[in-house]
Order: structure tokens, then sequence, then C-alpha cells
């Protein structure tokens, strides 16, 4: 009998579906702030558009306006070394520059293009990387890629990274603190303000911070925590996405020149790959120029996260976010599957996460609030909850 040589990974699959963690692809229909699966509408509660801008009709309608047959190109056709760097690519990089107050700055194809891609292309082997323990798979991979040695300190643990950069500052070349100003799953934030001081106390460290849950959502202009902070200036690699409260698509890293010029020459990630579509990178721009007149959003949105938070607590549940994004920490996977599915069946679109995207034994679901949650939406989500 010939060997089933898909044994491995049935088995596997069915381990996960054994497990509570067996995952796939939803076919979900969009309206606005709602979304329709298997015949039930029900509030999005899962989606990463924090400003509601993706939804937003208007904005859309007067974009489209601009548009014409000769500007509309949906495809760069070429990687931005050979014939992809259009116009548009530079107009949004000097765009950022300017709304940054930075040298230079660069776009790429994905926050995860852009995180796998930095760290091995600025690292060698006498690099140190410090990373905290719960940054994002996309800067796991970039520094398992990398050749540099690496240590994850304890989350949001600035006495471990202290007594880590003391002991290895003379060992090495260059030492990166790498981390994310907003995290992901349990939406707390990170005090730059501290690792800016703990940089400054030694000459050759920098310091990497991914702004891709704050982007457009934190800030007075909505340029992110580090804006907030006001340490936009002391980040050696600044990065976020457009992917999320933005509407659209693409990463950016906000430098100095030399880093810049220095990854045009070395980033794998950026050099092979097919450019942004110009129709893109024109959308972003257009949103970027709108965003210092998004400050209601972003109010609206602190509003309700804080409303949420305080029931929580109430509640007896830990939580330990400052932000839109709000576990509902439950632990086990199976209950908290069916904890999702109950939700969902009152009509909130609120999705468990799992290992291995969580520790085994912390299983959520994770809340996300976006903009266009209306307060009387929030107090029944509370009243169910």
């Amino acid at each position: 009998m010939a060997q089933d040589l898909l044994y491995i990974y049935k088995e596997e699959l069915r381990q996960l579906e054994e497990n509570s963690n067996l995952r796939s692809l939803p076919e979900i229909i969009h309206r606005g702030g709602d979304v329709t699966l298997r015949d039930k509408q029900m509030l999005n509660l899962s989606s990463n558009d924090y400003l509601g801008l993706a939804s937003d009709l208007s904005l859309r309608k007067t974009f489209l306006e601009s548009l014409t047959p000769e500007n509309f190109l949906p495809s760069s056709s070429s990687s931005r070394l050979l014939t992809g760097n259009f116009t548009a690519n530079s107009e949004l990089e000097q765009q950022l520059s300017r709304l940054f107050g930075s040298e230079d700055s660069l776009v790429f194809n994905s926050g995860y293009h852009m995180n796998t891609g930095i760290l091995p292309a600025v690292s060698n082997h006498k690099t140190l990387i410090l990373a905290d323990k719960l940054v994002h798979a996309s800067l796991i991979d970039g520094i398992r890629l990398s050749p540099a040695a690496h240590i994850r300190y304890r989350h949001n643990h600035y006495e471990q990274l202290d007594s880590l950069l003391r002991k290895n500052h003379t060992d090495y070349e260059r030492i990166i603190v790498v981390t994310e100003s907003i995290f992901s799953m349990d939406g707390d934030e990170t005090d730059l303000r501290k690792l800016v001081t703990l940089k400054k106390s030694y000459p050759n460290v920098m310091l990497y911070v991914d702004e891709a849950h704050a982007i457009g959502v934190k800030g007075a202009t909505g340029l992110g925590c580090a804006e907030e902070q006001g340490c936009m200036a002391d980040i050696d690699f600044l990065t976020g996405t457009f992917g999320k409260a933005l509407a659209s698509v693409g990463g950016y890293l906000i430098c100095r020149k030399t880093i810049r010029d220095y990854l045009v020459n070395k980033m794998r990630t950026l050099i092979f790959t097919t450019a942004l579509p110009p129709v893109n990178l024109m959308w972003t721009r257009f949103v970027l120029e709108k965003s210092a007149g998004f400050g209601g959003r972003r109010k609206h949105l602190e509003t309700i996260g804080n409303r949420l938070r305080e029931e929580l607590v109430a509640k007896g549940y830990s939580c330990p976010s400052s932000s839109h994004i709000i576990p509902l920490m439950i632990g086990d996977s199976r209950k908290t599957v069916l904890k999702a599915e109950e939700m969902q069946r009152k009509g909130f679109y609120m999705l468990p996460v799992r290992p291995p995207t969580v520790p085994e034994g912390t299983s959520r679901i994770r809340i996300s609030l976006t903009a266009s949650v209306r307060m009387e939406e929030i107090e029944k989500l509370i009243s169910l909850l």
C-alpha cells in the first residue's frame, strides 16, 4: 500500500479540531459596520477598521471623483527597483516625512513584509536583538531570519530590559530593542518614553517600535503613541501599517536617510517583490491628508473603550487593555469558542483567539472596537455579557 504522504497533516488537523483550535476561512458579507455570516447579520467587533473609514461611503465617493482612466493604475507590474517606483510612491513618502517631521521614510507592500525584512537587513553577527515577549508574529519571523543573537524579555518588563542592556551592551556592536506601542492581543501599551530613556543610556542601542494598532488612533493628529508621548524623533525604526485604522494597504517606516538608503539596497522583501499599485498609494495619501481631522472619531473610540473596560472589570474579568482592543479573557479554548458562538447568536460578531496565536491557557475573545460602534450598542453588549 502506498504511503499516505498527507497523513501527518491530517493528524495534526485532527488534533487541532479535538482541542478546539482548528481554524477555517469565514465567508463574510460586509454591510457598513455589520457583517453577515450564514444569513445572520451581526455588529462587527472583530475588525481592525478602528476609525470606521473602510466602511465610510462618502470618503470613497470623494476619492473616486479624483480618478481618471489615465491615473487609475491597478498594478505597478514590477518591483520598485525596476519600473514599479511611480510618482505616487515618492509623493506618499514625502508626505509621511512631512507629517512625522522626519528625515526620510519608506513604504512597503505590507506590515508583514516590513517586519520580516527590516531586521534581517540591518543585523549581523555582531548584533543583539532584545524583543518584548509579546511582539507580533511578523517581528518574530524577522528576528528568526536575521543573523543576530536575540533575547525576548518579559512583556513590558523595563527592569529586565535594563538589566539585559547593562549586561550585554559592551559585547555587541549594536543592540536593537524591538517592541509594539499597542499590543494586538492584550490591547495594552508600551511606555515609549521609558524605552527612549533606556536607549539613551547606551551609545550602541537602537529602538524599533511597531505602531500598527496605534497609527490613526493615538496622538493629537493620529500619528500614534510616539506622537502622544512626544518621542517620535527618538525612535530609530518607527513603523506602522496603512491596513488598519487608515483603511488602506501597506506598511511604512519613519527613519533617517541612511537607513532608508541601506534598506533599498539590502532588504529582500522590498527588493524582490512587485510594488504596490499606484491607485492604492493615492488612496493612502488621500486618507492621510484627512487623518488630523478625525479627532472626533478618536475621542468616541476612546469613550466607548473606557466604558466597556470599566464594566468588564466590574463583572470580574481580567482586562489588561488600555486601548480600543479589549480581550475578554476566558482561558480554555473550548469555552472560548462556545462563548464566541453565543455572542454571535446574540448579534455580535466576536471571534475566539486561541493557541498558537496566544499561549496555552490564555484563550480569549478579542473585542476590536471601531469608531462606527454606537454607545447604545456598547450598552447592549455590556448587558449581554
